[in-house]
């Protein structure tokens, strides 16, 4: 396959991707470590999600809510901000944690379309010292679910982040 060729297989996933980045506005997630965590980080969290999409047609997600930590369940829930910046790239969507700002992001993970429809891939783990990060999409009709996994030395974390919002207008 060409690279026109292997572009234009890609475009239709990399619309259908963006509107439903544009048309999300909710954010649910939870966190489950595994075995060999030493973090115990777990719990559930929802929270608002407000979209912006740039000049260079990157989509930022600037998420705020409430995450109530498993361990504490009786204790009021933690506040919780982040931002994320989804860039198109040629043929791949580029994920950036945004928590200190623009000029100080840090670069997750690529994703690049996976062997079935609606299906996103890590294409590289993202290393964090000693940390691995790596990533699953899969779009759904309302939104998209992102499962992080992080493996290192004191890590072995599951992350399930369920973004939703209203169903994407058609782009056909």
């Amino acid at each position: 396959m060409t690279q026109s060729s292997e572009r234009e297989a890609i475009e239709p996933a990399m619309v259908a991707l963006r509107c439903h980045l544009l048309s999300t506005s909710e954010v649910y997630f939870s966190s489950q470590p595994g075995p060999h965590s030493r973090t115990g980080w777990a719990g559930d969290g929802e929270g608002r999600v407000a979209v912006t999409r740039d000049a260079d047609g990157s989509v930022a997600f600037t998420e705020s809510g409430r995450f109530r930590p498993a361990a504490a369940p009786d204790t009021p829930p933690v506040s919780f901000r982040n931002v994320f910046r989804w860039t198109f790239l040629t043929d791949r969507v580029s994920l950036a944690h945004e928590r200190r700002g623009a000029e100080a992001a840090v670069r997750l993970f690529d994703l690049a379309p996976g062997d079935t429809p609606g299906t996103w891939l890590s294409c590289h783990d993202h290393l964090c010292g000693d940390d691995r990060y790596r990533a699953r999409l899969v779009v759904t009709p309302r939104g998209f679910d992102l499962r992080w996994t992080i493996e290192g030395p004191r890590k072995d974390e599951h992350l399930h982040y369920r973004y939703r919002g209203a169903a994407p207008a058609s782009t056909g």
